[in-house]
């Protein structure tokens, strides 16, 4: 019997919409193909390794869902002029991630017709003009980054039509006028170093006054506005009367007092340091406050006074030297001394102690020492036999009831963490793969040695700030062996991002765990990321995964620190070095290699690339080409 002829229809009907959907499918996945082609072409230059042979879903940088490019991320990649009209007909694109390269030129009004567009990360480039009126419309945007460019023109009120925006950077452009009262939930909001004037809104009083300084901006966080309090309310002219005339009066007070103090400095120059706990020239001394190990205070803290009266009170003043050191001071040179912190870390503060001979040592006031004397001895004696290049020695140390010091060679140079994370702007002097492969080098010696001296003996605290350095930038590992003389209560947090997942006790970490901080340690310095602050990042996860989550199945450069991006014929080192660091911080410590392994992998990778030449990839990261630093 034949088919009704409705039915026939009805079949053809549905072939036909099947094929044609097949159809719009292949056609969507080559109209993406033809904008990234199209980008490439007018900016990607040999930046885009692209194989045009394969899918766009497998071109570095570029992720699909459903045979449909959703995320484009080429940051660092030396891209160069003028962004083409071609990434609107992505559009299916979330992410578009293009920060730290060298565009120029305006924004490309077809990116208005991504309509699912959420995070947009401009950072880092030469736009220019004013922010266009399109990007306001784009109702889904939830992170919008148009940092370090050079942007002009006002902040427009329309910013209030991006009801789902939480992150909103603007920092280090040119931008001009007022800051518009904007009613959105912010997260991150960030207008500093631009030109803008007048107060800042009610709304967004309550953010931290780094995302607003480099202006000339009053009102809460900053200063409160000319003639107006906190409250805005107008002061009359007696009370500004009264204020100028107390300042004066106030003025003249400390400058009476310096003068005393001076006279009185001159006249009894042996009591130059705390003559009481907790005072310094007969002035009550700040207490001491937390500060990063990195951080540095130039302000003279004393922690002599107390340890001048610890000594008196238990009867010793004896400061025991290691080994050969010279004994060129004594405990009271060292209480005479000028103290400066230099920063309070897991086990304690640490100071610049100049003395009168002029001799530079560094301090370490412990805190939380829980062990007896006996045990003390017994351990600060066997950490201060160590003696490898790549250390930072011990020199002497004092032990009282209630006072602890340690003493060590100074290093100029200062730590590690602070040549990472400080300054990133101009006049810096990057830190090029020769230096970093060094570095990583010399920390692998240094705790390879530490644990060649027993199975027990491990560094118990690995992290870049404890890696010190020398004026050619070699590694000094320093603060080892502490963690077994502290309490729990002292202890580094896991938050920190190097703790190993085993690590219960801080005080009884293996040489496992130790691997797996040098592994967090090795990442840091390759990504230029710090663990420390990997949940501020705009992933949300810590460094490990965010490392994995961007290598996937494949290298990518935008795992690394865009300084190393510069040189050429060292990107298989790197990827191997990356390897290897995410080798150490395995979650499993029987998966994880040996300090031997380590250091004798990482030596092979600096010899084999001792020889080669490190060039600039592009012209556009020269500081002569005016493209910012990476």
């Amino acid at each position: 019997m034949k088919p009704k002829p409705p039915i026939i229809l009805f079949i053809v009907f549905i072939a036909f919409c099947s094929l044609n959907s097949l159809s719009t499918v292949e056609s969507d996945l080559a109209s993406d193909r033809a904008a990234l082609l199209a980008l490439r072409r007018s900016v990607g230059g040999r930046s885009l390794l692209w194989n045009i042979s394969d899918s766009p879903c497998r071109w570095p940088g570029v992720t699909c869902q459903q045979d449909r490019v959703v995320e484009l991320r080429l940051p660092g990649m030396g891209l160069s002029g003028q962004l083409p009209i071609a990434i609107g007909n992505l559009t299916e694109l979330h992410t578009l991630s293009l920060r730290f390269n060298a565009l120029t030129g305006s924004i490309p009004s077809d990116i208005a017709l991504l309509a699912s567009l959420r995070n947009l990360y401009l950072q880092g480039n030469l736009f220019s003009g004013e922010i266009p009126d399109f990007l306001l419309s784009m109702q889904n945007l939830v992170r919008l980054n148009l940092a370090k460019n050079n942007f002009s023109g006002v902040i427009s009120p329309s910013f209030n039509n991006l009801t789902r925006l939480a992150t909103l950077y603007l920092e280090e452009n040119h931008l001009t006028g007022s800051i518009p009262d904007v009613n959105l939930k912010l997260d991150q909001f960030n207008v500093s170093s631009n030109n803008l004037t007048g107060s800042i809104p009610n709304s967004l009083s309550s953010l931290p006054n780094t995302a607003f300084i480099g202006n000339s901006l009053c009102g809460k966080p900053l200063v409160s506005c000319n003639g107006t309090d906190e409250n805005g309310n107008k002061l009359s002219g007696g009370a500004i009367a009264g204020i100028a005339i107390g300042s004066v009066i106030g003025f003249l007070l400390i400058l009476m007092i310096l003068i005393f103090l001076c006279r009185r400095k001159r006249s009894d120059k042996s009591r130059s340091m705390d003559v009481e706990p907790g005072k310094q020239n007969g002035i009550e001394m700040p207490h001491e406050k937390d500060v990063t190990e990195s951080g540095n205070e130039n302000v003279s803290r004393g922690f002599a006074g107390a340890v001048r009266a610890d000594a008196k009170s238990s009867g010793s003043k004896s400061l025991m030297f290691f080994g050969n050191t010279p004994r060129v001071y004594d405990l009271e040179d060292l209480l005479r001394a000028s103290a400066e912190v230099l920063g309070k870390g897991t086990f304690g503060t640490t100071y610049k102690a100049t003395l009168d001979m002029g001799v530079v040592v560094a301090v370490k006031r412990l805190k939380d020492v829980t062990v007896s004397e006996k045990e003390y001895r017994e351990k600060i004696e066997a950490v201060g036999k160590m003696d490898h290049e790549n250390l930072v020695l011990l020199r002497a140390y004092y032990y009282s009831r209630d006072e602890k010091l340690i003493v060590y060679d100074f290093m100029a140079m200062g730590s590690l963490s602070a040549l990472l994370h400080g300054n990133r702007g101009a006049g810096r002097t990057p830190l090029n793969w020769d230096t970093r492969s060094g570095i990583a080098l010399g920390v692998a010696k240094g705790i390879e040695y530490i644990h060649s001296q027993g199975p027990a003996n491990s560094h118990g605290n690995i992290k870049s700030s404890n890696i010190l350095l020398t004026k050619s930038f070699e590694a000094r590992v320093s603060d080892f062996g502490l963690a077994h003389l502290a309490s729990p209560a002292s202890t580094p947090n896991r938050i920190d991002g190097y703790r190993a997942p085993e690590v219960t006790d801080a005080r009884k970490i293996s040489q496992k765990a130790d691997v797996y901080s040098f592994g967090i340690f090795l990442l840091e310095l390759l990504t230029g990321k710090a663990p420390t602050h990997s949940l501020l990042n705009e992933e949300g996860v810590d460094l490990p995964r965010w490392v994995q989550s961007v290598v996937k199945d494949e290298w990518s450069s935008e795992v690394f620190d865009l300084e190393l991006l510069r040189y050429q014929n060292v990107e298989e080192a790197m990827v191997e070095l990356l390897q290897l660091a995410i080798d150490c911080a395995a979650q499993y410590p029987d998966n994880r290699p040996s300090m031997t392994m380590v250091r004798g992998q990482i030596e092979e990778l600096c010899h084999g690339n001792s020889q080669e030449e490190h060039i600039v990839v592009n012209e556009t990261y020269s500081v002569d080409s005016g493209a910012p630093p990476p």
